[in-house]
């Protein structure tokens, strides 16, 4: 069974200022700790007040009063706008934090975050131990707090708000909050009134009436469906899947600092430490990860993190120091660390036979092993995705003939079609030049490519690639006539019937049906030339002369070879 705790900060914009300014000047004194003082932000009617502290409540000062209202009861009183964003950043940034309790963390509105505990509170003393440590924390960091702990987040939202510090039985949802304010059910405004109008105030006067008839006492269907559907949420009668910040680690491992971690030289070790452990959990299960984050929890309540990844899962203490090692030097320790925490992500199957000899030793083309250690390096010393192969596919025009994808730990299996030789480099889209051919089907003997003229000493080809015919629009039928314009359009080299005075009459209908249709594709012809300076190219003539799917052929660079 599954146990929620709700984390409320019923103060949160203005502890969040304070803690900000606080963290900007240490030795200043914030002035909206000493006198009335409130957060505005602007409303359809002018400022509204936004959040107030102790001293403004007082005067009776709060959230949703106008303004100008509160500043004729108050003129003295001080105010700021809200930063809703960087409130947001600062909530977002304490999530992260929180990870060092439960890996399952969750916004819970703008001021609150739900933890699920299930199987981590016997590491904090039991519930009421985790609850109390947590509240220490939050206590010494400046934040005011309030939580519920319960089988649901509903109900233990319910709790954090209207009764903070209870912590409710599995099963005990129905009579533990019988005796709450409606309020406490998250419920928009518009509810909450209806609701008090009538008299419904308590959560568990909506036990007793049937569900059709508080449906019918709401005006707006929408209202009635928010309270019967929150109500089924925090009673367990309906599933409420928080939206967890981050993905489960399959496995973790834990270093607590008995005093805080200062140094690199201490980070390090901490490192080798968890991954010894680490790793020791994954072989016991036969198992690699592909994915590792080391975070370092520090005492003033935040976090620094970093990640690496591998090509294949991996269980090598000694690779992952050597990927981790210059990233380390990312973590600040700052005021000091007191928890160093290891996760592994995407773990994977991996054998426990004795590695193979080396790939010279046993003769083999590749050694898959050495090449996924090297993407490893690369990628930790760049970025992730930065290594990549590229898979054959079954298509003869070159530019088609592969796609790139990240490499995985496995090399490609080489196509099934024979091919001419290729150039080392090939340009992602061929660039046009100028040339001079000898005869008008054989290679050039001069070109000019990025403006400079080169001599052709050397030529080999053609290598001839037929156009894919099937990618191109098939058109409309023409009509029946005896010389042929009604049967089915093939490509010229497919229908021997078909001449070029034909396919012109033909495209040029088509080009009147549709102005804008993609020109029908053409053959080409490749050919591999050197000049005179030794620089080899792979040019090719785009088309055929009378070929009737344009004018004269043209010519691109397509590639360069070593």
């Amino acid at each position: 069974m599954k146990r929620f705790l709700s984390i409320w900060f019923p103060d949160w914009p203005l502890d969040r200022l304070r803690r900000a300014r606080r963290q900007a000047s240490p030795s200043a004194k914030p002035a909206e700790t000493r006198r009335p003082f409130v957060l505005v932000e602007p409303g359809p009617k002018g400022l509204l007040v936004a959040a107030s502290n102790a001293s403004a409540r007082a005067q009776g000062i709060g959230a949703g009063l106008r303004f100008t209202d509160a500043r004729a009861r108050l003129p003295e009183l001080a105010h700021e706008e809200i930063d809703r964003e960087a409130d947001r950043a600062a909530l977002d940034r304490l999530a992260d934090w929180t990870i060092r309790w439960t890996p399952l963390t969750a916004l819970d509105g703008e001021d609150g975050l739900m933890l699920e505990t299930t199987g981590c509170d016997h590491l904090h003393g039991g519930e009421r131990g985790m609850l109390d440590r947590l509240g220490a924390v939050f206590g010494r960091m400046g934040l005011t707090h309030r939580m519920g702990l319960a089988a649901t987040p509903g109900a233990a939202s319910a709790l954090a708000r209207a009764a903070p510090g209870t912590i409710l039985d599995t099963g005990a949802e129905r009579a533990g909050l019988a005796e709450l304010l409606t309020t406490a059910l998250r419920l928009s405004g518009e509810a909450e009134t209806l609701l008090r109008r009538f008299g419904l105030t308590r959560i568990g006067q909506l036990y007793g009436i049937e569900r059709t008839a508080l449906a019918r006492r709401f005006r707006s269907e929408e209202a009635a469906d928010a309270v019967l559907l929150r109500l089924d949420q925090a009673l367990g009668h309906r599933s409420e899947p928080p939206d967890w910040i981050r993905p489960v680690p399959d496995h973790v491992a834990r270093l607590p600092c008995p005093e805080p971690l200062g140094s690199t030289e201490g980070v390090e070790e901490g490192l080798a430490r968890l991954l010894a452990d680490l790793c020791t959990q994954l072989a016991g299960q036969g198992l690699g990860a592909r994915s590792f984050v080391y975070h370092a929890f520090r005492t003033d309540g935040t976090v620094s993190s970093v990640g690496i990844s591998a090509a294949r899962p991996v269980r090598d203490p000694a690779h992952l120091a050597r990927l981790f090692r210059d990233r380390l030097e990312r973590i600040d320790p700052g005021f000091g660390i007191d928890l160093l925490m290891l996760e592994a992500h995407r773990t994977g199957p991996m054998s426990d036979s004795t590695a193979a000899l080396s790939t010279e030793l046993v003769g083999g083309e590749v050694d898959e092993g050495a090449l996924a250690r090297l993407a490893d390096r690369i990628t930790a010393k760049f970025r992730e995705g930065v290594v990549t192969v590229r898979h054959p596919v079954a298509s003869h025009l070159p530019e088609r003939s592969e796609r790139s994808a990240p490499f995985d730990g496995a090399m490609p299996v080489p196509g099934a079609g024979p091919t001419g030789p290729r150039p080392l480099r090939m340009f992602a889209h061929p660039e046009p030049v100028q040339v001079l051919a000898e005869v008008p089907e054989g290679p050039p003997i001069r070109f000019v490519w990025r403006k400079r003229p080169r001599r052709v000493v050397r030529a080999d080809g053609p290598e001839r690639i037929a156009p894919e015919w099937w990618r191109a629009l098939t058109p409309p039928p023409g009509e029946a006539t005896p010389d042929g314009a009604g049967r089915k359009w093939l490509a010229p080299k497919l229908d021997p019937r078909a001449d070029a005075e034909f396919i012109a009459k033909v495209h040029e209908k088509l080009t009147a049906l549709d102005p804008g249709r993609a020109p029908q594709p053409r053959a080409r012809d490749y050919y591999r030339v050197e000049d005179e300076d030794g620089r080899r190219y792979w040019v090719y003539r785009d088309g055929l002369y009378d070929d009737g799917r344009g004018g004269p052929p043209e010519w691109f660079v397509h590639g360069l070879f070593a």
